[in-house]
């Protein structure tokens, strides 16, 4: 990357020396009084034979303007130019540069062709990963779960994990990250802050040799899919972070790779924004012909976007099923909270499930005695007594509440019970104000046997 620039340099400053400085020259030896400067010598020229000195300056204007033509040709050509960005009359920033020349493989050379994804991870994050083509995976977990670590090895940009990655027929492991046809959005975009944000877009395209012009065609395309193509001459400074976030995913799009990665991409959006780039991305990923693994904590996202969700903790895969699936059988604690719901482990009773703080759970559908298992309960199957109930609740366990928050038309409190951790349930705000509810509130959650739903692990 340095020799191209010395060579530019050099010879932009030759052709700065001919056309305006000038350069000594002797015209008649060196001899004092006799030797002159070219800007001298064609001065004299005027003087006595004007036609000559025209063209003598014409003919070094010529010199001057073919040296930089073909500079400019070595950056703009087959491979994908360095170029000055034009300058936009709302911009009056200094202009940024094209990014360099990165030679990456044609994503799309064949139309028809797609791109199967094949994964052997090793390291902190272990599992063996295939796809087929036009796969979405939403991967979720708790934090520090190796989700993030998953999507660097793909990109084989970490120590803690290695990935042996085959996209298509195409062995992709041994190739440095930006040759191997993978796109990333990460959690903070990571434009690139002297470029505009249509400059940031096109940069995957530029990369690849398309030409300038098609470039910012496409990706002022993508940005106004995005939402965002009137700040198009903005640098991500000017942006605000939902803004340059949906910057980001609009570079990563226009790129056409092979295999899609996404961190979070929506995790800055407002609600109504959110939801336009939610149908943006899904009317993409429909005719995707890769993969994408899409990182996300939002379980909308997970079920409006994703084909499977992966779920991930320590390192090691605890599910990898249809969003349904996951749904109706999660088969982890943070899954079965995320999606909203009450979730304990413990093992199976001929009853129903002992928790592993030590209370117990009266299942109507018990399993096996001595099966690792999940109870989940919806926060509306439990019920809330300010003294203990008599009748149908076959688990009945005192506690306080500790918190109370709105959730559109209803409220959630939670309640500590003595070995039932983090019991959440779902009330109107009448019920509350009937029961008298505050923080610190004693009460008793009742829940019945048929409302607990028992998942084997």
């Amino acid at each position: 990357m340095v020799a191209p620039g010395l060579a530019a340099g050099a010879a932009l400053t030759w052709a700065r020396a001919l056309g305006e400085f000038g350069a000594t020259i002797t015209f008649a030896g060196n001899l004092p009084g006799t030797t002159q400067t070219l800007p001298l010598q064609v001065y004299l020229l005027l003087q006595e034979s004007p036609e000559a000195a025209t063209s003598v300056s014409l003919l070094l204007l010529a010199i001057a303007m073919a040296v930089l033509v073909a500079l400019r040709g070595r950056w703009t050509g087959g491979a994908g130019g360095r170029v000055p960005e034009a300058r936009n009359a709302a911009d009056d920033s200094t202009r940024p540069l094209d990014p360099p020349p990165v030679p990456v493989p044609s994503q799309k050379a064949d139309p028809a062709q797609r791109w199967p994804l094949h994964a052997v991870v090793s390291g902190f994050t272990q599992l063996t990963l295939d796809a087929a083509p036009g796969t979405t995976i939403a991967v979720v977990g708790p934090n520090g779960a190796g989700k993030t670590t998953l999507l660097r090895a793909l990109l084989g940009l970490t120590p803690r994990a290695h990935a042996e990655l085959r996209l298509g027929a195409t062995e992709v492991t041994a190739l440095p990250p930006h040759r191997r046809g993978v796109a990333w959005v990460p959690q903070d975009g990571a434009l690139f802050p002297h470029l505009s944000a249509v400059t940031n877009t096109a940069y995957g395209l530029r990369a690849r040799g398309v030409p300038r012009a098609r470039a910012r065609r496409e990706a002022q395309r993508w940005l106004d899919r995005l939402g965002v193509g009137h700040l198009a001459h903005r640098r991500p400074a000017q942006l605000s972070g939902g803004q340059a976030g949906r910057v980001a995913l609009a570079r990563a799009l226009a790129a056409r790779p092979r295999l899609l990665l996404l961190d979070e991409p929506l995790a800055a959006l407002d609600q109504t924004t959110r939801a336009q780039v939610r149908h943006t991305l899904r009317a993409h990923l429909d005719d995707f012909d890769g993969v994408c693994l899409i990182v996300t904590h939002d379980p909308v996202e997970a079920v409006a976007l994703a084909d499977r969700v992966l779920v991930l903790e320590d390192g090691r895969v605890v599910q990898d099923a249809p969003p349904a699936e996951v749904t109706r059988h999660p088969r982890s604690p943070w899954v079965a909270r995320m999606l909203g719901s009450n979730a304990w482990a413990g093992t199976a009773t001929s009853g129903g499930l002992t928790l592993s703080g030590g209370a117990h759970l009266v299942a109507a559908d018990p399993l096996a005695a001595g099966t690792d298992a999940l109870a989940v309960i919806a926060p509306e199957a439990v019920a809330l007594h300010r003294e203990r109930p008599r009748g149908s609740p076959r688990n009945v366990y005192p506690g306080t509440v500790r918190e109370i928050t709105a959730l559109g038309s209803r409220l959630r409190i939670l309640v500590d019970c003595e070995g039932v951790a983090g019991l959440v349930a779902e009330i109107t705000p009448a019920a509350a104000a009937e029961l008298g509810l505050r923080e610190g509130s004693e009460v008793f959650a009742g829940i019945k046997a048929t409302e607990v739903r028992l998942v084997g692990l």
